[in-house]
């Protein structure tokens, strides 16, 4: 966690997709210090990396999709 993190908790209205392909309702979120390379852990260690990475103002977001089909967000925080 940086410094002077956090945690979060966020509603999603009821018909979102943000989830999918899971079918669950909700997502888990961790945040990481290197996004390229936790990514890179993950499909070695052989989960299904979903999309594209998403550079945004918050930061950087990936996903995948670990052994019970849950969706997992991953999140390197700017600078």
């Amino acid at each position: 966690m940086p410094k002077n993190g956090y945690t979060v908790w966020s509603a999603f209205e009821s018909t979102t997709t943000y989830f999918s392909p899971s079918n669950n309702k909700f997502m888990i979120n961790f945040v990481v210090d290197n996004l390229a390379e936790a990514l890179n852990q993950v499909e070695a260690g052989g989960a299904q990396v979903g999309g594209e990475v998403e550079k945004t103002d918050y930061g950087q977001f990936g996903w995948f999709m670990d052994p019970d089909g849950n969706k997992v967000e991953l999140w390197e925080p700017p600078e």
